[in-house]
């Protein structure tokens, strides 16, 4: 599992950590796209009209195969504990 999220973390497949309503999936899906969240959410829905149920089984996948993004520390000042 660790090699999947290691190959979509370098392709740009993450879910962020901000601007998530759910898992995440749609916003990830956006940035990596260029596209804002709410227009990948939009076409996420209008998907499941075109080929229902679909979304039903690729969006719990994406979501366990989606890494979340990882937090920014400044290499000098790592945060106690770590």
């Amino acid at each position: 599992m660790k090699t999947v999220h290691d190959s979509l973390a370098r392709q740009g497949l993450v879910r962020p950590r901000e601007g998530r309503m759910l898992g995440g999936v749609c916003a990830g899906l956006g940035r990596r796209f260029g596209l804002d969240p709410w227009i990948a959410r939009l076409l996420f829905v209008l998907i499941l009209f075109v080929i229902p149920g679909s979304q039903i089984l690729i969006y719990p996948i994406l979501w366990i195969l989606m890494p979340s993004e990882q937090p920014y520390y400044p290499a000098q000042n790592p945060p106690a504990g770590y």
